[in-house]
């Protein structure tokens, strides 16, 4: 038995049917996850990004206002460590004085 063209075609039309009745749930569910993600996204933008900025900025800040202080720094830990040795032996000295 040979298949006319008009056979094929309602086949095709059978098959087109049947394949889009079952791709539409899975295109619903990909739709579904596609406005998940980007409602995730537009709340990573409006909520969390504005607060890594914020943090940005006072990190920068801080960063900005002790750059300056660090050959300082150096200088008053070598002053410390020389108060350290001059009161040690003040001490010693007022010691064996006494």
């Amino acid at each position: 038995m040979a298949l006319t063209n008009e056979d094929l075609l309602a086949i095709s039309h059978l098959l087109d049917t049947k394949l889009d009745s079952r791709l539409k749930p899975i295109e619903n569910r990909l739709d579904k996850i596609e406005n998940k993600v980007t409602n995730i996204s537009l709340s990573l933008e409006n909520d969390i990004r504005p607060s890594l900025n914020t943090i940005e900025r006072c990190y920068t800040d801080t960063y900005e206002r002790y750059k300056d202080y660090a050959d300082k720094m150096e200088a008053a830990f070598f002053d410390i460590e020389l108060l350290k040795k001059v009161v040690a032996e003040h001490s010693e000295k007022l010691q064996k004085i006494s």
